[in-house]
């Protein structure tokens, strides 16, 4: 899938519910969790199926700047959860690690075309 233009700041989009906190982890900034933590998830036993970037001044959020990321672990049959304080500045790295992510998660939904799934389109038929 081709990259999407970032008109919209993680922060400004607004996912509907909200995600099981489970295990819940707490990280003292963006840094510590990118250096210390990111390396040892194997993305195979902990599934990110969502994040909340919440701002002070957007959807009713007034506490302090988060990244809240929930994760799946499918042979533990649980939750955990990451809050990590961050900053405008740290968006960039967030992107691109949250882009790792979901193409890790895009990889198990082979031979699906995620592209066509997302767009309405009817998968093509398979020649044979």
């Amino acid at each position: 899938m081709p990259d999407q233009p970032t008109a919209q700041h993680l922060w400004e989009f607004d996912h509907p519910y909200y995600g099981a906190e489970g295990y819940p982890n707490e990280c003292e900034d963006w840094d510590e969790f990118a250096t210390e933590i990111a390396p040892h998830l194997n993305a195979d036993l902990n599934h990110l199926y969502r994040w909340d970037w919440h701002k002070p001044g957007h959807h009713e959020w007034d506490g302090r700047e988060t990244l809240e990321l929930f994760f799946i672990m499918p042979r533990k049959s649980s939750c955990m959860s990451y809050s990590i304080p961050v900053t405008e500045a740290d968006e960039p790295a967030v992107r691109k690690w949250l882009s790792g992510m979901v193409r890790h998660l895009a990889a198990l939904w082979e031979p699906i075309d995620l592209a066509r799934a997302v767009l309405g389109q009817d998968a093509p038929e398979s020649a044979g």
